[in-house]
């Protein structure tokens, strides 16, 4: 196979595994020269135990990373494996999709670990496009993963996968599109369309993340309800959905819809945003000058340009913009602790709100009924998953309602019973 014959050999810096500058045919040449795996092998899930422990030991103080370790953990691999066994029947193999190309978001360090480790434990080789600027928690990451690595212990894992970043240059990622089986862009609108101008092989697929929206119901009586200890853990729990990555991840909830009547939503919220904008404060968060200027100039642009009624802020850490509906609040977002607001007097109201935009929906003080009521009402015009207060950054193999088990998987099957013709 040749690749990039004609554009004077393009190169890449190779985070993983040995942080040189190379060409990108180099690193096309290396991954597709390496097997593919059976899924689930023993080298691939032994790697991913080692990767979660190392990491949990030195992720101290950073609960996106934590969280990450403690998703690869030897039982949450064993369950996958079944799950992916499950797919299967008499008949039906799953087996790699070959090379995988992977360009995760700049916003949220740790996506780019779940969609490769999912997409190893099947069996593909994979490329991955860090972001140029890393955080902190990526620049953690690819340390320990280096280092994993780069001790030999695991020298499948070190053929088949590459983790690089360049500058911008369509010629590098069509040379990496085109030797790509499959391309994952978790980049948002922008990225995707991008990315797109380079073509993929006509026997390639794609899955896409582009720009999503989340939004939180909280049921005002219930939360009224709560006991003073109750009501703290819960807006806690909420703190840690929302200020993880600045509020700019796209299961992040940015607008929250009180349901209920008028007196006892006011009072909810209040209450509410008070503990949260203290939790805030106890917590050390804090946004940087350049992010506290864009803040301003967003709130600015919001009240003049969005169906905003009234404004409340508590201290520097929470900003409510309440909304009379929710046209136009699905585009620029500036993070950082800003809140839409909404009141409706029913769950069932929300269907009315929903845009197929909508990925999560955190939710408190409603019963499975109630919820499947409401997915019903939406019959696939949004939301892809609803999850309880606390759990909107918690990932599941199950993401924008792709299951990326079955994703980084192709399907063969063997039928055995002959068609008799009539």
């Amino acid at each position: 196979m040749t690749v990039l014959a004609d554009v004077g050999r393009p190169t890449v810096r190779q985070v993983v595994p040995d942080g040189k500058r190379v060409t990108v045919d180099d690193v096309v040449a290396r991954v597709l020269s390496a097997p593919t795996s059976v899924p689930f092998a023993d080298e691939a899930i032994a790697f991913c135990t080692a990767f979660g422990e190392r990491l949990r030991r030195v992720s101290r103080g950073r609960p996106e990373t934590q969280a990450l370790a403690y998703w690869m953990r030897a039982a949450e691999l064993r369950r996958l494996r079944s799950a992916f066994a499950a797919l299967g029947d008499d008949r039906t193999m799953l087996v790699p999709r070959g090379t995988v190309f992977h360009i995760p978001p700049a916003n949220v360090d740790t996506v780019f670990v779940y969609s490769w480790v999912l997409s190893l434990l099947v069996g593909n080789r994979n490329i991955i496009r860090l972001p140029r600027r890393a955080g902190d928690q990526a620049a953690l990451i690819t340390q320990v993963l280096g280092d994993l690595i780069e001790d030999g212990s695991h020298p499948g894992i070190q053929a088949a996968n590459a983790m690089i970043t360049y500058e911008p240059d369509p010629a590098v990622t069509e040379a990496l599109s085109a030797a790509c089986d499959l391309r994952v862009i978790w980049g948002g609108d922008a990225t995707v369309t991008e990315v797109r101008r380079s073509p993929l092989p006509p026997r390639a697929t794609e899955l896409t993340f582009p720009d999503r929206f989340s939004l939180a119901a909280l049921d005002a009586r219930g939360y009224l309800a709560l006991a003073r200890d109750e009501r703290q853990g819960l807006v806690e729990r909420f703190f840690a959905d929302a200020y993880a990555f600045d509020q700019l991840g796209c299961s992040s909830p940015r607008l929250v819809v009180w349901i209920g009547g008028v007196t006892e939503s006011d009072l909810a919220a209040t209450d509410f945003f008070t503990r949260l904008a203290r939790t805030a404060q106890n917590r050390g968060y804090g946004i940087d000058a350049a992010a506290a200027i864009a803040r301003l100039g967003f709130l600015h642009r919001a009240v003049i340009d969005r169906p905003v009624v009234s404004t409340r802020f508590h201290g520097n850490h929470v900003a409510v913009l309440r909304l009379d509906s929710c046209a136009g609040i699905r585009g620029e977002f500036c993070g950082g602790g800003v809140f839409f607001e909404l009141r409706l007097d029913a769950l069932s109201d929300l269907a009315e709100v929903i845009t197929p935009r909508d990925q999560t929906l955190v939710q408190f003080g409603f019963d499975r009924e109630e919820l499947m009521a409401l997915v019903r009402d939406l019959n696939g015009r949004g939301i892809d998953r609803i999850v309880p207060v606390g759990e909107a950054l918690t990932f599941d193999r199950v993401w924008d309602g792709q299951d990326l088990v079955q994703a980084f998987a192709r399907r063969t099957t063997v039928d055995l019973e002959r068609m008799h013709l009539t």
